[in-house]
This record gives C-alpha cells, sequence and structure tokens, in this order.
C-alpha cells in the first residue's frame, strides 16, 4: 500500500492519470456507445392531402433498405401531395442508433457490403435532416426545387463517421 501511495504522490504519474480520464472522457462523447443500447422509435401517420379534396398522395418512387456498417431494414417511398409538394417517407425502419444520423438523398450508386459504406456524401446528396429515431415511421420534407431524376438512392447516414448505416436504391414508380 506505501508502494502505491509514493507512486501516486508523484505529479508525472498524476499527470498521466488526468490525462486518461480527458481521453477516455473525449471518447466517450464521441463515440456515444450509450445509443446502441437505446432505440427511438417514431410512428408518424403517412402525410395527406390536407386541402379537403380527398385526393391521396401519389407514390413516385420506391426502395428497399440494406444493411451497410449496421443492419437496417425497411422501406423507402417518395410522395407527392396533391398540393406539388413532396415527402420521403421511411416505412419499417429497424436500423441502430447512433451519433449524428442523418437522412440523405443522394446520386451514389447502392452497393452491397463494405463497397457501399463511404460513397453517399462523394457526389451529388442533400441532407434532408437529423433521423428522428432508429425505428418506425418518419417522413421527410423534401426540398421544392429538388430533382428527383438526379437523385437515385437514400442512405441512413453516420454524418461523425462519415459511413451508411444502410441504403435503399429508389425505384421510379
Amino acid at each position: 500500500m506505501g508502494r502505491v501511495r509514493r507512486l501516486l504522490g508523484k505529479k508525472v504519474v498524476i499527470g498521466i492519470l488526468g490525462v486518461g480520464i480527458l481521453l477516455v472522457g473525449a471518447g466517450t462523447y464521441w463515440f456515444q456507445p450509450w445509443k446502441l443500447w437505446v432505440s427511438e422509435t417514431v410512428r408518424e401517420a403517412a402525410p395527406t392531402a390536407g386541402d379537403g379534396r380527398g385526393e391521396a398522395p401519389r407514390t413516385l418512387a420506391t426502395g428497399r433498405l440494406i444493411s451497410h456498417e449496421h443492419t437496417t431494414s425497411g422501406t423507402v417511398r417518395i410522395l407527392r401531395l396533391p398540393d406539388g409538394s413532396r415527402t420521403l417517407r421511411l416505412e419499417n425502419l429497424d436500423t441502430s442508433n447512433g451519433p449524428d444520423l442523418r437522412v440523405l438523398i443522394t446520386d451514389a450508386p447502392v452497393k452491397e457490403g463494405r463497397a457501399g459504406w463511404f460513397v453517399f456524401d462523394k457526389g451529388a446528396h442533400t441532407s434532408l435532416g437529423k433521423l428522428k429515431g432508429n425505428k418506425g415511421d418518419q417522413n421527410y420534407t423534401l426540398p421544392a426545387g429538388l430533382d428527383l431524376n438526379r437523385y437515385t438512392s437514400v442512405s441512413i447516414w453516420c454524418d461523425r463517421f462519415d459511413v451508411s448505416f444502410g441504403a435503399a436504391a429508389l425505384t421510379r414508380v
């Protein structure tokens, strides 16, 4: 016990311990490992016309999510509402939670496995905002001027680590 007390009494050891604690704290903040065990479920209803005409939204494109860095499943639909606005809808989404997850619509091809993990921020892409939850159904408004002929895929993108959790190729309907 006296040996430990002498060792801890040295300024160098105290400095090394202090730096170590700081690094562990920074690493914990950066990686946010607790998110792997915390799920956020969102249950947003599909958008409706809202103008009283009773017209249903029209599906413009669909896709099925595949896994990349994390196991991911669900479907993607792009809907046009009667007022002309468009919404990207994630349905039955199931993926891991993570730090700084975003929904990107991109021009990148969807590739299976590791080849598809890092491609979605290389070309044209638009962030539709933070992922609202890692499970469930959710809606994201598409910008009015967004050219859907240019964008061919959607990615659940981890902006912190520049990696796709999962992605879907869009097929026009």
